[in-house]
């Protein structure tokens, strides 16, 4: 009689391994390698430092988690950072003290600007691409406008705190900004139906129409959500430069993306979480403030951060087609 042995059931799954904890086991490499190569690096200040550096991104880059999920994209983010700052400018030097007032109006500037990106995406199913886009320019031709091309100074103490302020003298207030909408965001995701929606979507938006969600109102409110939550890191960029300016916030769309992409999420969308997106911000920081405390160039940072942005990218389509084979 011969005994087979059976097989065990339980198998090691190399593509699922990388993309849960292959991120998460670099970032912990890099934080070892410049423990030891520099004792800046390891000083308590230079970690708040770190946090306090990355506070703006990380807030723009949990939106955009969102609509890459949902399998858009927005390229608007810069412009509406500039529409806040420069309405923040307006309300602040038109007479009076009224924080409170300049934020509001800031904030839902921007989540409107986000209403009319899901709008036209929405209803028209146009390119996201194409469409944030085109309102990238408007926004920052409508930011000029505004301004009349002019920065505004902002003299205002109580503003000043909210980008520069700090928590018992400690924390910054930025850093607890994006400690709250980073919670928010994970229980959105994680704990929500709007977050089961937003996966299927992003998934695939024909089975999920026929599933019965709503991906007019999914879309509709994603892009709400981005422009709300840029509304508010232009408001604390601005404090934290203390002027209006039209010219602000460029680029930061693509810090954004970056921070999502390397953090797991797949640019065709129904892939990501809010924790990966934290540790692509975390890593983006941690590399920009190791190099800098190793004096390596600003050109040289450039340069690794397309890098990482390209293998993270081609690991997702290894992955992708590795899965589907």
């Amino acid at each position: 009689m011969v005994v087979h042995k059976q097989k065990s059931t339980a198998s090691f799954d190399l593509a699922t391994f990388t993309r849960k904890y292959g991120i998460l086991l670099i970032l912990v490499f890099m934080i070892v390698f410049l423990f030891t190569a520099s004792p800046t690096f390891r000083t308590v200040q230079n970690m708040i430092n770190v946090l306090n550096q990355i506070s703006i991104n990380g807030i723009i880059a949990i939106g955009m988690s969102f609509v890459i999920i949902g399998g858009g994209i927005d390229l608007s983010i810069g412009s509406m950072i500039a529409v806040a700052s420069v309405i923040t400018g307006a309300v602040l030097t038109s007479g009076g003290d009224n924080v409170v007032l300049a934020v509001i109006f800031s904030v839902l500037a921007c989540g409107v600007i986000g209403l009319f990106n899901g709008f036209l995406i929405a209803k028209f199913e146009m390119f996201p691409f194409v469409v944030t886009l085109g309102t990238q320019l408007i926004a920052r031709g409508v930011a000029y406008v505004i301004s009349d091309g002019k920065s505004y100074v902002l003299e205002s103490q109580a503003f000043k705190m909210i980008g520069q302020g700090k928590l018992f003298n400690v924390i910054p207030y930025s850093v607890l900004v994006l400690v709250v909408v980073t919670l928010i965001g994970y229980v959105l995701l994680s704990r929500m139906k709007y977050g089961q929606y937003l996966y299927a979507v992003g998934g695939n938006v024909y089975t999920a129409t026929a599933s019965g969600v709503n991906v007019f109102r999914n879309r509709l409110l994603t892009y709400m959500m981005m422009g709300l939550i840029t509304g508010i890191a232009g408001v604390i960029l601005t404090s934290r430069v203390n002027a209006g300016q039209p010219a602000i916030g460029v680029g930061y769309e693509l810090d954004a993306i970056a921070a999502v992409v390397i953090g797991g999420a797949s640019l065709n969308g129904g892939i990501g979480t809010i924790p990966g997106t934290v540790i692509g911000i975390l890593m983006i920081g941690i590399i920009n403030n190791g190099m800098n405390l190793m004096g390596v160039s600003s050109f040289y940072q450039q340069i690794v951060k397309g890098i990482i942005i390209l293998a993270a990218v081609l690991l997702d389509i290894i992955i992708s087609r590795r899965r589907n084979k």
